[in-house]
């Protein structure tokens, strides 16, 4: 008699009967010596960052504490855009200057790759302020400068790049500050836009770097490019007037700008008014119109200035030339065929010197002509344009007068002359 079955169970009494796992295949297996895994990282952030902030937040100035909590919020909420401007906000305060520091190594650092690299080397710039060992300055800018060398983030390098350069001005390495800018100017020159404040800050430090080596052209150029990069009313008084003055210095002992129109024409230069220096402004502008007068009453202020001092005969050349551009400008074309003797009364420089003069203006290129040096006369046939004070204004305006009645003149006379010949 076969043996007796027992009916199958209900599906849902086997699904309830049926055996766990072996205790093997359900036991996870730990790494050997492992370090912790990103979701312990991110529990470790989640538990330091907010302590941070605590911290800080305490140390911080009763009218601050609310950055911090913005900080943590927007922390928690991965929202890096928001919490880098605000960021970027507070450390603008002159109050977050202790704070700089202990932030952007403890919590900038730790989301540093998710955020705009040219907003994180602003934050980092900030922070070197701090430091008042220019050598612990250097060797933080220089691991920013580093971190942020990337394909994609070249304007963030330019710019820290720029920063190291200018530390090295300041302790006085010359040529690697040099290497720096030439390499940063590369890869400016490469781009096909970039943010107006990495070029200021290259003209800046390059300009720094030419007014350290006395070259005084390269100096003027790139100043007033900074100067074009920025808005002025952002720069402190006392900054605009230094660099008026530099540009000022620059511009006078410089022995390649004859033509100083855009400083001229540039609001920083007004920084120098009611200021003890505001003659040299009176200078630049008596060298422009040429007037020896106005030299010879400023002339005694030149001695204060080390190296307009050092410069002084070559400073009356300069303006020996500017008159004799002046002079000539001041003649309608068909007039500019000048005597050596006329040459010397309106320039006051001696007969002898004349030629000379002349010869120099024309290797310079601030006129084209001959000279006749039997008959002792200059024949000039163009000047080099530059900028009109209201006085020069009005001399042009009386010869377009001129001009015109003489045109007019000019007409009158052959419509009488000519009247048989208009009636047939």
């Amino acid at each position: 008699m076969p043996p007796r079955t027992t009916a199958p169970a209900s599906t849902t009494h086997n699904l309830q009967a049926r055996p766990t796992l072996p205790p093997l295949e359900r036991t996870w297996v730990p790494r050997a010596a492992s370090a912790s895994t990103p979701t312990t990282s991110a529990t470790m952030d989640n538990e330091k960052i907010p302590n941070l902030l605590g911290e800080q937040r305490d140390q911080a100035p009763d009218e601050l504490q609310h950055y911090f909590i913005d900080f943590e919020d927007f922390w928690e909420r991965r929202l890096w855009h928001e919490l880098t401007d605000k960021l970027i906000e507070y450390f603008a305060t002159p109050e977050s200057a202790k704070q700089r520091i202990p932030l952007f190594e403890t919590f900038i650092k730790s989301f540093a790759n998710k955020i705009n690299q040219l907003k994180l080397v602003k934050l980092g710039l900030d922070t070197a302020t701090q430091y008042r060992d220019e050598k612990e300055r250097l060797t933080f800018v220089a691991a920013l400068a580093k971190s942020v060398n990337k394909p994609a983030s070249q304007d963030a390098y330019v710019y820290a790049t720029v920063a190291v350069a200018s530390i090295k001005l300041r302790i006085g390495d010359y040529d690697g500050a040099r290497k720096q800018l030439d390499e940063c100017e590369q890869i400016l020159e490469g781009f096909d836009s970039v943010e107006t404040a990495v070029h200021a800050s290259f003209y800046r430090a390059n300009a720094e770097y030419y007014k350290a080596k006395h070259e005084f052209a390269a100096y003027y150029k790139n100043a007033l490019l900074f100067l074009a990069c920025v808005d002025l009313d952002e720069l402190e008084l006392r900054e605009r007037q230094a660099r008026a003055y530099d540009l000022s210095i620059a511009a006078l002992v410089s022995d390649s700008i004859y033509n100083f129109g855009e400083l001229l024409l540039h609001p920083i230069l007004d920084s120098l008014l009611n200021t003890p220096h505001a003659w040299l402004r009176d200078l630049l502008f008596a060298f422009n119109r040429g007037d020896l007068i106005a030299y010879d009453v400023l002339a005694g202020n030149i001695s204060k200035v080390p190296l307009l001092k050092e410069h002084q005969t070559f400073l009356y050349q300069k303006i020996s030339l500017s008159a004799l551009t002046e002079a000539v400008f001041r003649r309608p074309p068909h007039d500019r065929a000048m005597t050596f003797t006329t040459i010397s009364e309106e320039t006051k420089v001696s007969p002898n010197d004349i030629e000379h003069l002349i010869m120099k203006a024309l290797s310079l290129g601030l006129l084209r002509g001959t000279i006749d040096q039997v008959a002792e006369i200059a024949r000039i046939n163009w000047v080099q344009p530059k900028v009109l004070d209201m006085k020069q204004i009005e001399s042009m305006r009386s010869r377009l007068r001129e001009w015109d009645a003489s045109v007019n003149h000019l007409g009158n006379w052959i419509e009488g002359v000519g009247k048989d010949v208009w009636a047939a």
